[in-house]
């Protein structure tokens, strides 16, 4: 299944200036294969999902986001809506550390 990563650009651009993390950054935290995922709450009637990885050799980030599942030529695709982006916090660093090791 492909896998297609979407946010709103005005959101993005408040959470890059309050969090200093740019959204497509934040979207590669989904190819750590040590990546944690929980379920985050639910808002709006829709489940939230946090997952906690690296995003690049230094930095470990928490990104809050949706999942839904869409049709596009056919072809089904798994699409990705990233609500909020920021750095992990030191026990949720540790947290990552301990379950990646």
């Amino acid at each position: 299944m492909t896998t297609r990563f979407e946010w709103d650009p005005d959101k993005a651009a408040s959470k890059l200036r309050r969090h200093g993390v740019r959204f497509e950054t934040a979207a590669r935290v989904f190819t750590d294969p040590f990546a944690i995922t929980s379920a985050d709450r639910i808002e709006d009637r829709e489940l939230r999902w946090r997952i906690v990885g690296m995003a690049d050799a230094i930095r470990v980030l928490v990104v809050v986001h949706t999942i839904r599942e869409a049709t596009e030529a056919g072809e089904e695709i798994e699409v990705v809506r990233i609500i909020s982006a920021r750095k992990a916090d030191r026990s949720e660093r540790r947290s990552y550390e301990d379950e990646a090791c």
